[in-house]
Parts: structure tokens; sequence; C-alpha cells
């Protein structure tokens, strides 16, 4: 994929010799349009604290390192520089001016592939067939789409209509421009049946993270109004897309509708259950919630 094609903060991603993914504090500072060199330690500092607040090892994630540049005149000199990994890149444009657009990018950038490598890396979905990683990311979508509607209402999305609007918004920035609907035309579904009973566990990881950033964009910036709302879903479906396709992954409308519902793999999880006599690690997702 074409340099002009990926994200800026992509373009910087290094490997070491053992294949450790990791990103320069210098270079992600340019990317994020910090003019002095000076001003950038802070940044980091407050990262850094966070890092430690959160419970984990700041020398997991923050290599302070010396490197050589030459100068015009052809003499070398060390500079302070920081080798950071995707946790503390998420944490540093955390604690960025957020005046930068480029800032608002990057914290989506990074969150959403932490996130991701999070979901792939998580003990819950370790060692789980495709079935349960369907189940368990359903349920997940089902407690934060709550979370969205609650926000969602506060920011002046109130009807039935308007939340059905709010949510198209949505997947139109993901999808390419298709809506709820067309999302389950394209799906050949019956009238009642919700697209995100027939998503494989992928396709619902991405919209998880649609969801969970919605909520958090319009919270934490305190939108309000339907339309800002509606743009705000919007610009958090394109970022997601333009995630997985810098990562030369699929399409959500390109991955295949599994053959099997949500309610249908939840019959088959209960009659295992009772067989092996096991209680559900699953919760029952038959209850009505506000999905589309």
């Amino acid at each position: 994929m074409s340099s002009e094609h990926r994200s800026p903060f992509d373009v910087i991603r290094h490997e070491d010799d053992e294949g450790n993914e990791y990103w320069s504090a210098r270079e992600l500072s340019k990317v994020l349009q910090y003019r002095r060199w000076e001003q950038f330690p802070g940044v980091i500092a407050k990262a850094q604290e966070a890092c430690a607040r959160s419970g984990y090892a700041v020398s997991d994630h923050f290599r302070e390192v010396s490197k050589m540049v030459t100068l015009g005149s052809g003499a070398q000199r060390p500079i302070q520089d920081w080798e950071l990994s995707r946790y503390a890149c998420y944490l540093v444009v955390q604690n960025a001016d957020p005046s930068k657009p480029i800032v608002a990018a990057g914290q989506t950038y990074f969150a959403e592939q932490t996130r991701l490598q999070e979901l792939a890396e998580s003990d819950e979905l370790a060692g789980l067939t495709e079935a349960q990683k369907r189940l368990y990311i359903r349920a997940q979508l089902v407690e934060h789409n709550k979370q969205l509607v609650e926000t969602a209402n506060r920011a002046g999305v109130v009807t039935s209509r308007d939340f059905a609007v709010f949510q198209d918004h949505g997947y139109r920035g993901l999808y390419g421009g298709e809506r709820a609907r067309d999302i389950a035309a394209r799906k050949g579904l019956m009238k009642g049946e919700k697209i995100l009973d027939w998503m494989g566990s992928t396709e619902l990881a991405a919209n998880l993270f649609r969801s969970t950033q919605a909520e958090e964009l319009i919270r934490t910036k305190g939108i309000t109004g339907k339309e800002a709302a509606n743009d705000a879903h919007y610009t958090v479906g394109r970022i997601v897309r333009r995630a997985i396709a810098e990562a030369g992954n699929p399409m959500p409308e390109d991955l295949p509708t599994p053959a099997q519902s949500i309610q249908q793999l939840e019959k088959a999880e209960a009659k295992r259950r009772v067989r092996e006599h096991q209680p559900s690690l699953f919760p029952d997702l038959s209850a009505q919630d506000q999905d589309a």
C-alpha cells in the first residue's frame, strides 16, 4: 500500500530486529504538528504518569534512547528520544494539544488499533471458537449500544426516528455509504432481523469500536444537537473504515455473512451447556435492545 494512502501514524511505525513495533517520539511529535521538540517531553511525562496510574510498567512502553545526529558542520551530537509502544502512543496523543486536528485523528487511530489488539489478545477470546467470539462480542455491543443511546439522547437524539437516523450515519461512515437497510438487503435478511445478529466476529468488532468511540466522542466533547451528533457518528465510522483499509484488511461490506444468526448460536450454546452441565459464559441476548 503506497504511503499516500496510509495513516501518517502507520508511516512512522518501526520494527526492531525481533519484529517488535515501536514509534519514535521525535517523529510522532512532528506528525502531531509540534514545531519545537522542547514542547513534547512534557506530553510524554503526562503519558508516563497515565501509564503508571493504569497499573502498567512505564519501562515496558516508554524506552528512553539517545541518538546521534549530524549537524550542518558535519559534527555529531546526541539527542534525546523515546521508543514508544502502541499503547504509549495512545497515551501520548490522549495528552497532546487537543486544538490540533491531527491529534483527534491520532487518538482514534491508536485507540482503534489498541482496542483491536486487546480483543485479539484478551483472555476472554483466547481459545474461543468463531461462534463463541460472535456471542461474546455481540453481548459487548448490546451493553455499549445502551450507553450510546443514553449519550446520544442527552445530545438531542430523542425519538426512535432520530436514533435510526443517528445509527445510519455511523453505518454510512463505516460501510462506505450503506445504511442499515442497505446492509440488511445485501445480507438477504428478512424484515425484523437485526444486522448485528448476522455478522461474523471481525465485523462485530469493527462495529463495537464504532459504537464505543462514537459514545466517547459525543460525551467528552460535549456535543449537542441531532445534526452534530449525526456528524460525529459518521466521522467515527469513516475513521474506523480508514483504519481497516490502512491495515490492508477487507472492508466490512466485503466480509461474509454467517450461515447462522446469533439466536441460532444461542440455542446451540444452550444445548451444549445442558449436555456438559456448564454455566453460561455469555449473557442472554434474546431480550430486545436498540440495535439496528
